[in-house]
């Protein structure tokens, strides 16, 4: 008998839907129900490509003696973390707070007044390795709520104060100037992995927003360091097994520092990031693996994410059928030498093993490798494509990963940025109607008609979540970029709608903002996080788009608050760098202007397609024949004796007009306009 997450929008909680444990989702009367029977409440959060989440389901959710204990002595709320972000970070701070370490899925203890008091994330069924089952756990809450009642009430208590004590404190009072960047960039050189790329040890996570700071400053500064640090990381991450060889695409992380084992699950928020970043890193050095990464990447999302309402889904699991009835993580991209052997024969699969490091010990479990590049030599290029293909014809008749259908605001936004870009920088008109269809269905099903964004939406429909900052900031950033690569102004329209909200309901005193509207659900304290996570910060986010709008617009407004928001980057970026990537990243594009860049001649052309190959970190470009009332940066602005001319200008102070797209790229930092094509 399904529970009453069967209602639900989210793929995550439908999984839920059958367990014999009675299932509420966030809501009043839960809380209510908690009140009514005098029980606390446990709190489950998790996501539907979280491996150890399916296991603890499968372990004790599923187990009707487990299930009957937890309905007798709970109520019990499942959440889906990316349906509400909020819920989340505020519980999540709380048990980092309190264990000094957190991750999903997360387990905590509420009373009916939604205070905190006992903290987890997964429990075994049986006691090992120091933790205790999750049956004991159960029973030692329940023992403690009823016997000692007036201890767990202190302890709520003063968790909950300890998190109203930690509002931020905004120190980076002014904006950040040319100290703060060249700070970070010493700091995150100190932290770089000369020998393999990226930052820190295992596991090794995905640095797209360090990535963007790093390319912007390079081309502001010509810090060689900056760009060789870029460069390096995408080449060592594009050979790893974090990147799919055959299909295109990225998995989340990678388990060690040598980008040898990923977590399977595919997002679509690192594959928007790392598309963007692989145009971007192509646009700046011409890199021939950069070009192909981000077209696969982009390939990828459009093939194994979009939906049928043209947006795009979350994500992939992990884990899917290994082919005996077992549901195993990276089953689908794994390979062995003798199943390279089945589909390719002796000659090919020995060739295939050496060049994708397949071993006869494998590399990841029970004899199987991850396919990444090796070798350093020069390979057969029409050989590998040719064995390339068979591999991934074989793989498509493997049993295939479960998706999360969910379309996330926040992520289709980043999506449609990445898209839109890519399809300008190759030719590629298909990407940029793939985005601009995604963008569709945001304003159509998310923003309804008061530009109020919803977070979620499936099957068309959008979910009864509020949008949260990120959400507002990402998409307001996808529309941008959109509006620069179409010429199309509705699409700078949407943004301001959007940025609006901004300004009317997520900004606090000194240029704070917080991740959640003034008028949504309170919880026990308005969450509100600059650093950057999977993701750019909400707060930065905003900044940056707010920063974009302003150069597009004039609107003073907009400029106020993105610069009130960029003093918090004053503040971490030299402490923190690895954390406040996308705010230093939108740092630079203040430091150099932005640039603002007007077009007056066709969508598509050369002078266009020159403007929007340009380094200057955070330019806008505006296009479209001259006369068009769509765009403000085109205003009076006219082609020379009928010919397409570029007007850039930045901090009140514009350049001579130009129908010279050499002399564009210069001014821009591109490389030159006969380097500019994408073939």
């Amino acid at each position: 008998m399904a529970n009453r997450l069967a209602h639900a929008t989210s793929p995550y909680l439908l999984q839920h839907a059958d367990n014999p444990v009675d299932w509420w989702q966030w809501e009043p009367a839960a809380f209510e129900e908690a009140r009514r029977r005098d029980v606390p409440v446990f709190l489950s959060v998790g996501y539907s490509a979280c491996h150890w989440c399916h296991v603890l389901a499968h372990e004790s959710f599923e187990d009707e003696v487990t299930a009957a204990f937890m309905n007798e002595h709970f109520v019990n709320v499942k959440v889906d973390r990316e349906e509400r972000p909020d819920v989340d970070a505020v519980y999540m701070e709380a048990v980092q707070a309190a264990t000094g370490q957190g991750g999903w899925p997360m387990s905590v203890f509420l009373t009916a007044d939604a205070e905190p008091f006992y903290f987890g994330t997964y429990f075994p069924p049986e006691p090992r390795h120091g933790m205790p089952s999750f049956r004991q756990v159960l029973e030692g809450v329940a023992a403690a709520w009823t016997e000692r009642r007036d201890e767990v009430g202190e302890v709520a208590g003063r968790i909950v104060q300890d998190l109203s004590r930690r509002s931020l404190v905004h120190e980076g009072q002014g904006l950040p100037g040319e100290s703060e960047p060249a700070q970070a960039l010493l700091g995150l050189a100190r932290e770089y992995d000369g020998k393999h790329g990226g930052f820190g040890g295992a596991p090794k996570f995905p640095p797209s927003m360090i990535i963007e700071f790093l390319l912007r400053h390079h081309a502001r500064t010509g810090a060689e360091g900056a760009l060789q640090m870029a460069a390096d990381t995408c080449d060592a991450m594009a050979r790893g097994g974090m990147y799919d060889q055959l299909g295109g695409g990225f998995a989340r992380y990678s388990v060690d520092r040598e980008w040898v084992v990923p977590h399977f699950e595919k997002m679509l928020y690192d594959n928007a990031l790392l598309c963007r970043v692989y145009a971007h890193l192509w646009r700046a050095t011409g890199s021939d693996s950069a070009r192909r990464t981000a077209l696969e990447t982009a390939d990828f999302m459009v093939r194994e994410l979009r939906t049928a309402e043209g947006g795009f889904a979350s994500a992939l699991d992990a884990d899917s059928e290994d082919g005996t009835g077992r549901h195993v993580e990276g089953a689908y991209y794994v390979w062995t030498p003798g199943q390279l052997r089945e589909v390719l024969g002796e000659q090919d699969a020995a060739f295939a093993a050496e060049y994708f490091g397949v071993t006869e010990e494998g590399t990841f479990e029970e004899g199987a490798s991850v396919l990444r590049l090796p070798g350093t030599g020069v390979a057969d290029a029409a050989r590998v494509a040719e064995v390339r293909a068979r591999l991934l014809a074989a793989r498509e008749l493997r049993p295939r990963p479960g998706r999360d259908d969910k379309v996330v605001a926040a992520w289709n936004g980043l999506a449609i940025a990445a898209l839109a870009e890519t399809g300008a920088y190759f030719d590629r008109p298909d990407l940029i109607e793939r985005a601009t269809e995604a963008a569709d269905l945001l304003v159509r099903v998310h923003m309804g008609d008061v530009a109020r964004l919803a977070r979620t939406s499936k099957d068309g429909r959008a979910g009864a979540n509020a949008g949260v900052l990120e959400d507002y900031g990402d998409v307001a950033e996808g529309f941008l970029a959109l509006a620069s690569v179409t010429g199309e102004g509705v699409w700078l329209e949407f943004a301001g709608f959007l940025l609006d909200i901004v300004l009317q309901h997520f900004t606090g005193e000194g240029g704070q903002l917080y991740d959640t509207a003034d008028d949504a659900e309170q919880l026990i304290r308005r969450p509100q996080d600059p650093t950057d996570n999977a993701t750019p910060a909400g707060w930065t986010a905003a900044a940056g788009a707010l920063l974009s709008y302003a150069a597009h617009t004039g609107s003073e407004a907009h400029r106020t608050a993105a610069e009130g928001a960029l003093g918090v980057v004053k503040a971490l970026g030299p402490r923190a760098p690895r954390f406040t990537g996308w705010g230093l990243a939108v740092a630079e594009a203040l430091l150099d202007g932005p640039r603002e860049v007007a077009v007056a001649g066709p969508v598509g052309g050369e002078l266009h397609r020159t403007a929007l190959l340009g380094t200057a970190p955070g330019a806008v470009v505006a296009a479209g024949e001259t006369g068009g009332s769509e765009f403000p940066l085109l205003a009076d602005r006219t082609m020379t004796d009928g010919a397409p001319t570029a007007y850039v200008c930045r901090n009140f102070v514009c350049d001579v007009p130009t129908t010279d797209a050499q002399e564009l790229a210069r001014r821009l930092g591109a490389r030159g306009a006969g380097e500019v094509s994408g073939r």
